[in-house]
């Protein structure tokens, strides 16, 4: 471990097996607290897998995977459901956003704050004085986070008719509204514009020093990549072949050869 890091995240000789094809293979990283690390990789890589593992989406065929909360308290969370993870601090955005197109902006906040509430079911059947009180809670706090990413004044429009770049900046504050300590990006500039893109690298930065996140992100836009992310590992066909500085990923012969290409070099 480096001198002065603590640890958030290990993952350990992580394999899974789908019908005899074997989709991640011994993946293992170390990921420390307050980083931002990129997972990079050719499609098909197993990216989104190894994001599936670690979220409690699928379970691993081998390895374990070691998660510290922020009481320093260790959780082997191999086996834990997507709503385990998150009540232990995990939480991730999709690659195809996951909204609740029907619902209002501000009804996507509240779910997401649904693990904060402090009443019992006898409060909200008879709709008593802490169900009231609770509910207020609920509807100032989604307000804060929707006012602190400039879109508060959209609380009450369908989440499906905000235009496409805000529904992604609505994922990632739903997702931040579970209150989590290491927050998971799949893809998320995927289908923006430059401008888009430019915007969202702010906000990572952003919410990453706001909330004292620790980020894993998969991205294919290599300037969001190198831009932001500290260190990078690189998968293709399920293994790593790379890791290091976005600078000596950039250089790596085997990346280049399989993903990066002449053009990434050249800048």
């Amino acid at each position: 471990m480096p001198e002065g890091k603590e640890l958030i995240l290990k993952v350990n000789n992580l394999s899974i097996v789908f019908g005899g094809l074997r989709a991640v293979s011994e993946f293992s990283c170390d990921l420390y607290r307050g980083e931002l690390m990129g997972l990079i990789g050719p499609n098909g890589a197993g990216k989104t897998t190894v994001f599936n593992m670690i979220s409690g989406v699928y379970t691993p065929t081998e390895g374990e995977i070691s998660f510290w909360d922020n009481r320093g308290k260790i959780h082997q969370i191999g086996t834990l459901s997507p709503a385990a993870l998150n009540r232990v601090g995990i939480a991730r955005t999709f690659q195809n956003i996951r909204l609740f197109g029907s619902l209002t902006v501000e009804d996507n906040v509240r779910i997401a704050l649904h693990s904060r509430r402090t009443v019992n079911p006898v409060d909200v059947l008879f709709r008593l004085k802490r169900f009231w009180k609770d509910e207020e809670a609920m509807v100032e706090r989604a307000g804060e986070f929707l006012s602190l990413f400039k879109i508060e004044h959209k609380k009450h429009e369908l989440a499906r008719n905000l235009p496409y770049g805000e529904q992604r900046k609505l994922e990632i504050v739903r997702a931040l509204a579970a209150n989590p300590t290491l927050l998971l990006l799949d893809e998320p500039a995927a289908g923006m514009n430059p401008q888009e893109t430019g915007e969202l690298m702010k906000l990572i930065s952003f919410i990453r020093k706001e909330f004292h996140l620790t980020i894993l992100l998969i991205e294919h836009d290599m300037h969001l990549v190198m831009g932001i992310c500290e260190r990078l590992m690189v998968l293709d066909y399920g293994r790593i072949i790379a890791q290091g500085l976005p600078e000596e990923i950039r250089q790596n012969p085997s990346v280049i050869k399989a993903y990066l290409g002449a053009e990434a070099v050249n800048g």
